[in-house]
């Protein structure tokens, strides 16, 4: 099995070779800038408590964090940005790649991002995913975990020029959008692994989800 840091190697190195310099250093500049915000300090990690989680999946039905840990013995949780985002794409697929282990496990898996049922649906059939992809309006619950910033101004229009329309997307007007986050959740809330970063294009490595979960088994 490939690992998710060398197809997200791949893929940044042909972007290097298409994308015109003065883009690459506007983004560059931005995560920099960001990480240097620190906030994932502020975010919910190893340690807490979880907070419940109770949206729409990708046809409109609710899902509860907490009714899962109690029909599951963990809960794994990935915030990721949109379906527009190649990296979330990555991620999702690799996530995908680990369901059946993870069901082994007694884990359940669910994907948390802001855009609409529409667009998580599009998510969910483009990435052939069978576990719960919810829709998180207004970034609601992503707050509670401390995941979310604003989508830098001078980005705006580059990611405009990509094709990328984050209102569209989320249908609500703001640029905020979490630090993709992954959290394995055990039966009692606890949160027992965390992964977040400012920088979008790290990720975490689905195998380390799985060794995670059987050290608390």
């Amino acid at each position: 099995m490939s690992r998710l840091i060398d197809e997200i190697k791949k893929y940044k190195d042909a972007f290097k070779i298409k994308a015109p310099q003065e883009v690459q250093d506007k983004m560059l500049a931005a995560t920099k800038k960001l990480e240097d915000t620190s906030i994932s300090k502020n975010a919910l990690t190893v340690g807490s408590l979880a907070k419940e989680i109770n949206l729409p999946n990708a046809i409109g039905n609710e899902v509860s964090l907490f009714k899962t840990l109690e029909e599951n013995d963990f809960a794994v949780v990935s915030f990721y940005r949109g379906v527009w985002c190649a990296y979330c794409n990555f991620e999702l697929k690799a996530l995908q790649g680990i369901n059946e282990e993870l069901k082994q496990l007694g884990a359940k898996l669910i994907a948390v991002s802001p855009q609409s049922p529409d667009a998580s649906l599009t998510t969910k059939e483009k990435n052939e995913l069978e576990f719960e992809v919810l829709s998180d309006n207004e970034n609601i619950i992503a707050k509670e975990y401390g995941l979310v910033f604003s989508l830098a101004e001078e980005l705006r229009p580059i990611y405009l020029s990509f094709g990328i329309d984050i209102p569209a997307t989320n249908k609500e007007d703001s640029y905020e959008i979490p630090m993709p986050a992954t959290y394995v959740i055990n039966k009692n809330k606890e949160i027992i692994f965390s992964f977040i970063d400012e920088d979008y294009t790290k990720r975490c490595e689905p195998q380390d989800i799985l060794e995670a979960i059987r050290k608390n088994s």
